[in-house]
């Protein structure tokens, strides 16, 4: 028998198999070994009548309760937010008044088109960038802890049935976690799930996630307009994109991609105590992108906004005549309807594809401020309100992916079509949503 004819029969015996039990010979094969082993071990293993319960066991009947498992799941990332936000302030506020020192230092001695070069782009946008690197940084320790202790683990077992209501199962809501630290290694941690249909729609469907990159545009809008709920609004935008991911992942298994979902199963690890050396190392290697991305991509792309925004040369700096301004001009009624029709956030929005940080980046340079008076020209020079800001948010949260998202998608994929897809899709949806809020908050 040669090889063709080896795998003829192969497929032949794979189909025969599914046929007649309705599953992949995979599936069977795992089920028949398990159900060897089982019955092997009762005729050898003697145990004693009353397993003993761990300590592991009895957190577990809380933690993992079906009707209080998704509550305290909740609770418990509200405590990150608070945490971040209690910890994160005092050091904000120290680097805010460092960068603000060091522009007014750097217009000083350099008065001409290279102080605000200086003091204008590279101070202005990229510190604004910075200033947030404590909230990021804390977030993901917070998130390395829940992680090592093994509650994560914890966290995927208790959302895995409402996962599969929508046709989908816990193990792909453990991409939508690592998609809280960035969407890329979320979207390449899909490559766990083996149902080519439930993988593909949980990578469509993670950039809702919201990844660290949007954390500065919500806490600098928190901050500003909603002072004395920061970390309840910033919760709320976690909250927001899990909803939205959960009800495009049924519209993508009912419509686009339908079919059975795959198996879910998954050994709880015992509760451990993080280390120190653990924890600081997932910081540190989640937090290193951030820093890596405003040392190289944002510090280019606030270095072009303001040469956009100080050409033609004799304009006034960061005007409606400038470069910038035109392009924000162009673009800027596409968002009166969201509430936010204004040139300089329709261009911060359209550099933000690059990376979600230059949303800031770009109004920092654009505005020449420092973040801590950046709320505060939002609110006075754009006349933004509490709706405004927060619809701005939530078109931030879910309008198309980064470039890096995109690249991840096609390398996944294979294919083109797909990232193409999660672009207009994505952007719809923003869209839509932020002028919902914006038009009903407006009518109320």
């Amino acid at each position: 028998m040669n090889k063709e004819d080896i795998l003829r029969a192969t497929d032949a015996s794979i189909a025969h198999l599914k046929n007649i039990y309705g599953d992949e010979s995979e599936t069977l094969i795992a089920d028949a070994r398990y159900g060897f082993i089982s019955g092997l071990l009762k005729d050898v293993l003697k145990k004693p009548p009353v397993d003993r319960v761990t300590v592991s066991d009895k957190i577990d009947k809380v933690i993992v309760n079906r009707w209080a498992g998704i509550p305290i799941f909740m609770a418990i990332m509200y405590g990150v937010f608070q945490f971040t936000f209690t910890l994160s302030a005092p050091l904000m506020g120290l680097i805010d008044r460092g960068f603000g020192w060091l522009g007014g230092q750097v217009a000083t001695v350099s008065p001409n088109w290279l102080g605000s070069l200086l003091a204008d782009g590279i101070v202005g946008g990229l510190g604004s960038v910075i200033t947030f690197v404590p909230p990021i940084f804390l977030l993901f320790i917070a998130l390395s802890v829940l992680e090592d202790c093994g509650y994560m683990a914890r966290a995927a077992f208790v959302m895995d049935r409402v996962m599969h209501k929508v046709g989908l199962h816990g193990r792909s809501f453990i991409p939508m976690i690592i998609g809280f630290g960035c969407n890329v290694p979320g979207i390449m941690a899909c490559r766990t799930i083996e149902n080519p249909k439930d993988r593909l729609t949980t990578i469509m469907i993670n950039p809702f996630m919201s990844c660290g990159a949007r954390l500065p545009i919500f806490i600098l809008l928190a901050g500003a307009f909603f002072t004395q709920n920061q970390g309840l609004v910033v919760f709320s935008m976690y909250l927001i994109g899990i909803i939205v991911a959960i009800i495009m992942a049924l519209v993508f298994r009912k419509w686009i991609l339908p079919g059975p979902s795959g198996h879910f199963v998954m050994e709880l690890p015992p509760y451990r105590r993080p280390t120190v050396s653990g924890v600081l190392t997932h910081m540190w290697e989640r937090g290193r992108l951030f820093l890596i991305k405003a040392g190289t991509v944002i510090f280019g792309v606030v270095i072009l906004i303001w040469l956009l925004s100080s050409m033609p040369w004799g304009i006034e700096y960061a005007s409606a005549e400038s470069w910038i301004g035109q392009i924000g001009s162009f673009l800027a009624p596409i968002f009166g309807p969201c509430g936010f029709g204004q040139w300089q956030a329709a261009v911060s929005l359209f550099f933000g594809f690059l990376a979600k940080e230059v949303v800031v980046g770009t109004m920092g340079t654009i505005f020449a401020v420092d973040e801590g008076i950046l709320g505060g020209a939002l609110a006075t020079q754009l006349g933004w309100t509490p709706l405004v800001a927060y619809a701005f948010m939530v078109f931030c949260l879910l309008y198309v992916p980064c470039v890096a998202s995109l690249g991840a998608i096609r390398g996944e994929t294979n294919s083109w079509k797909w990232p193409v897809i999660s672009l207009l899709y994505t952007t719809a949806i923003a869209w839509i949503a932020a002028t919902l809020i914006y038009q009903i908050g407006s009518l109320l």
